[in-house]
């Protein structure tokens, strides 16, 4: 590692139980693509068994010939190697990719999580493969770019006003998310993917009516969706 590599700490940082910084350099890139005119998904459920990738395979509720696939991975290789061959192989290859809903990006720590392995990877991952969350509201959001300007205590009031809808309805019961930064990820230049996961759809509904009232929601983003809007048909084993 040269000494500039050295002095440049690109891990994820976290605090520990007793107040002291910790960090790790591990993160799970999680990708989403969609396709049309799938008239049998029974042989793309067997297909993904066969294959033993992990993911979620949703039927869009906008599209009787519609679906989406999550994969995630530690290693972004595995979306150039693996799953690139595995895609470009039937019955996914018969498909319709519909590339405005593809999406890419990683999970991220915000400075004080205790638990860096369990925030970065494995919560997500049991959050996707619980079957409990059945309905799943997938979008990118794009900030204005003034946004970076705005002093940091105030971008924290902001973002914690935002992330307190999603603990409200996380204590509830009723859905929870997933953030994923996709910064230099996305052909549109979306900042972030959100995956808005439920028991039914309605609550994931009501989560982002609630979220149009903050203050992030209203004046400083730029951009939101296109939505994807499915319910899960096939999970991997978590």
């Amino acid at each position: 590692m040269s000494q500039d590599a050295a002095k440049l700490d690109l891990s994820e940082k976290g605090k520990g139980p007793d107040g002291q910084p910790i960090s790790l350099d591990r993160r799970l890139f999680m990708q989403f693509l969609a396709y049309g005119a799938c008239r049998q998904t029974l042989t793309l459920i067997k297909a993904l068994e066969a294959a033993g990738l992990e993911g979620v395979l949703y039927a869009d509720i906008n599209d009787p010939q519609g679906v989406g696939l999550l994969t995630f991975h530690e290693n972004p290789d595995f979306y150039v190697t693996v799953l690139r061959e595995f895609l470009n192989q039937p019955p996914f290859s018969e498909l319709t990719p519909k590339p405005e809903y593809t999406m890419l990006g990683r999970t991220y720590a915000l400075g004080y999580e205790p638990d860096l392995e369990d925030t970065l990877i494995n919560r997500p991952r049991r959050k996707v493969l619980d079957p409990e969350w059945a309905w799943a509201v997938w979008y990118p959001l794009r900030r204005v770019k003034s946004f970076e300007n705005v002093p940091e205590k105030e971008q924290q009031i902001v973002l914690r006003e935002h992330g307190g809808i999603g603990f409200t309805f996380g204590r509830a019961g009723y859905a929870t998310d997933i953030r994923l930064a996709c910064h230099g990820l996305d052909k549109n230049d979306n900042d972030f993917v959100v995956g808005i996961l439920a028991h039914e759809l309605y609550p994931a509904s009501a989560v982002v009516q609630a979220m149009r009232k903050t203050k992030q929601t209203s004046q400083y983003l730029e951009a939101l969706g296109p939505f994807f809007i499915g319910k899960v048909i096939w999970q991997s084993k978590g």
